[in-house]
């Protein structure tokens, strides 16, 4: 049986699914992508060029949408190079974000299609409006509206939908909602795991260990969408009341949600102007370590005391449940996607997000009382076993998979 996978930054959420697929010997598995250089045992990789941006005379609201219908033409080009070969899936998964499932049932009208129902966008309940220091206008709640067109046609052509969380899910519309199914990427708890034993060294060459007092934060990019500027307002008063606390931020420079500062450049230098932690009473207590390779990204969460882990209403990042993996105490935002996970006081502590005062007493309780919450860090990895392990995870998608292959028999 042919199975096409699409997603134009290979593999993504399918890094799991597509391998355990290709693993069956009766399957031919293909991975449709823009990304060059990523293999995955047992999967063929098809490229196709990524398209050109769309026209910068193009009216604001219809850009996403019209970057999509490009990246959907790219990829019917590349289906019907596939099809010319024979290909013939029975079932395509992919993603509908940037636009490559808008037309595959125009190429494979006979596929059972699966769409990652990641997110959906509203003007109110979730990001938009969420920030008191960006209030929501006409213009940003009609533009978050028009935003959902690719998505909402490449659901209601799909034949399942396929969310990560219930929070996720919910966002999508009631008359859709009942074809989606809430199954989690999966995370690897062997490998995610605790490590009492684990060692972090520092680029000064300091070895930190668990029996340290090192606050965490870690975000694929330092932005607003993760808190960054709630958690940097927080850090003077943690390093003031725990002088041997060490500050570890973990993240990239660019922007992946919502916008760049408003006066340019990066938030982390707009964030080191308006709370300066180069001074000399912070001196080699605040380290920022840019990106790290995953297994030393897992060594610090395995060392990590305190880790806080702030996001607006919108997508919960796998970093939050790699973190209870490893029986971290995470420090959340009162936030819908947060609470899905965090039970305050059984399996972490929730924080309002926009109060940095309240993190930085929160984590500094939590670094003065580590004893009294190892309970806590018991449970968050009991939590992450129970409902996020790879091996309770992996079997639903694979069963989601083979009913949506029933549908072509």
């Amino acid at each position: 049986m042919d199975l096409l996978f699409i997603h134009q930054n290979m593999p993504a959420q399918f890094k799991h699914l597509a391998p355990a697929l290709a693993a069956q010997s009766r399957h031919r598995v293909l991975f449709l992508t823009c990304r060059k250089g990523i293999d995955l045992p047992g999967v063929r990789r098809v490229e196709y060029p990524a398209p050109r941006p769309a026209g910068p005379a193009t009216h604001h609201y219809l850009r996403q949408f019209e970057a999509s219908v490009r990246h959907g033409q790219q990829a019917v080009r590349a289906m019907l190079d596939l099809k010319r070969e024979g290909i013939d899936p029975a079932v395509i998964i992919g993603h509908p974000g940037w636009g490559e499932m808008l037309f595959v049932k125009d190429i494979y009208p006979r596929a059972a299609v699966i769409s990652y129902a990641e997110f959906y966008y509203s003007g109110q309940g979730a990001d938009v409006g969420f920030d008191p220091e960006e209030p929501a206008t006409i213009d940003t709640i009609c533009r978050a509206r028009a935003r959902n067109a690719h998505l909402l046609l490449s659901l209601e052509m799909a034949d399942f939908g396929l969310s990560p969380t219930e929070w996720q899910r919910s966002r999508h519309p009631a008359e859709l909602r009942g074809k989606i199914r809430t199954i989690f990427d999966g995370i690897d708890m062997s490998t995610v795991k605790p490590d009492p034993a684990a060692r972090f060294r520092l680029p000064d060459g300091r070895i930190l260990t668990a029996a340290d007092e090192v606050v965490t934060y870690v975000a694929r990019n330092l932005e607003p969408y993760r808190g960054y500027p709630s958690f940097i307002r927080a850090v003077p008063a943690i390093l003031a009341a725990r002088p041997n606390a060490q500050i570890v931020i973990v993240g990239g420079d660019e922007v992946s949600y919502g916008k760049s500062p408003p006066s340019g450049g990066t938030w982390r230098a707009a964030m080191n102007a308006e709370v300066p932690l180069d001074t000399p009473e912070h001196a080699g207590r605040v380290h920022f370590l840019g990106r790290l390779p995953y297994n030393r990204y897992l060594s610090l969460l395995r060392i990590s005391a305190a880790h806080v882990y702030l996001t607006v209403p919108f997508v919960l990042s796998w970093s939050c449940v790699e973190a209870l993996a490893t029986g971290c105490l995470v420090i959340g935002s009162d936030t819908p996607p947060v609470r899905e996970v965090i039970d305050p006081g059984v399996n972490g502590l929730l924080v309002p997000f926009h109060d940095p005062a309240a993190i930085a007493a929160t984590t500094i309780d939590a670094l003065a009382n580590r004893a009294g919450l190892l309970p806590l860090r018991r449970a968050a990895r009991a939590l992450a076993m129970d409902r996020y392990a790879l091996d309770r995870c992996l079997p639903k998608q694979l069963e989601l998979v083979h009913r949506a292959a029933d549908l072509q028999r």
